[in-house]
């Protein structure tokens, strides 16, 4: 017997051939892509024909001669009911001179806006145009961390874009452009093109579950959406009223921490509170008794840490209905009765 002869060879008396490495791992994978491929493009090919271009001519002051000058701008927008309605960006719409939609069927119309909110950063538009295709809309509450999210837009007209990632967070908070704070934002991965600012977020059944509104540059991608259950209100709110009613009280503050000896002794349950740098006169807060240097630490027995707070609780049904406003006045805690006024704009 040869040295070879004495080696083991375990499969050396088996007839069948040696089986070939499997390829399931590389079929599955394509399934796999196939079936997420599949989701996105369904979505897209459902919600397309409701997304819009948005062109606006905004003022931008005059030139040396005297003559009026434009900015021109725009972004995104989904038509949400099948008579013209369509849901877009504030930012993208405010204080626009024209606006014009561009469908992705190629059809172009003027537009003219129902209303305009810069708290949420939402507006809605109106077109007068035959066979529109309303987009559906979903529930943002229903929404999962992880879960399909697909931004599309319509930033060049006649052909949409489209991005696909996941839900990475709910709940998040964002500044709007006016300075309020919108909240229930959907922070989500999928990356939003130029121009792709007020369309829609939908998941992968094509139902609509938010309006893309911002892109934090330099933050690896992240995008927000407001969610669909806000603009549903707000845009309810719009369409009656043409806009949404907002008390205020008249005061310029920050937010502040407390000293903790008075938080202690006041069994307060923040730390923090709105700091008042100035009452403007005739305002409801000077009609207060508010002072400068005065600490507003909540509203109707609810705790204010912030400025945020106040402005959450400053909400329509406060607009002409005596409040009681809770504040440290150097160590002193003061009840004072305030009645908020509804927010003019100018």
């Amino acid at each position: 017997m040869n040295a070879e002869s004495d080696v083991f060879h375990p499969l050396a008396n088996y007839s069948e051939p040696i089986a070939q490495p499997s390829r399931g791992t590389a079929l599955d994978d394509s399934s796999f892509l196939d079936a997420y491929s599949q989701a996105v493009v369904g979505a897209a090919e459902k919600i397309s024909p409701s997304v819009a271009k948005i062109e606006v001519a905004q003022a931008a002051g005059r030139s040396r001669s005297g003559e009026p000058q434009e900015r021109q701008g725009g972004g995104s927008g989904f038509v949400f009911t099948p008579d013209g309605l369509i849901l877009t960006n504030s930012h993208v719409v405010h204080d626009a001179r024209r606006i014009d939609v561009s469908l992705a069927d190629g059809r172009r119309f003027p537009a003219h806006t129902v209303g305009d909110d810069p708290a949420t950063d939402l507006a809605v538009i109106r077109i007068d145009a035959p066979s529109l295709v309303a987009a559906p809309l979903g529930d943002s509450q229903k929404l999962r961390v992880g879960q399909l999210a697909i931004a599309i837009g319509n930033p060049y007209g006649f052909q949409y874009t489209v991005t696909a990632g996941v839900v990475s967070a709910l709940g998040r908070s964002l500044r709007s452009y006016s300075g309020r704070l919108i909240d229930d934002v959907i922070q989500t991965d999928a990356s939003l093109n130029l121009g792709n600012s007020g369309g829609p977020l939908v998941t992968s059944d094509g139902r609509v579950v938010g309006v893309n509104t911002a892109t934090i540059m330099g933050a690896q991608g992240l995008c927000f959406a407001i969610g669909i259950n806000t603009a549903k209100f707000v845009a309810g709110r719009l369409l009656h009223d043409g806009r949404i009613r907002r008390s205020y009280i008249g005061v310029e503050a920050q937010t502040a921490p407390l000293h903790r000896r008075l938080v202690r002794f006041y069994d307060l349950r923040q730390e923090s509170g709105v700091f008042v740098m100035s009452v403007a006169d005739g305002s409801p807060a000077q009609k207060a008794g508010l002072r400068e240097g005065d600490v507003i630490i909540a509203l109707d027995g609810k705790p204010v840490a912030g400025v945020d707070d106040l402005h959450r609780l400053l909400t329509d049904a406060r607009v002409g209905v005596s409040s009681s406003l809770t504040v440290l006045r150097w160590t002193e805690k003061l009840e004072l009765k305030v009645v908020p006024e509804e927010v003019r704009s100018g």
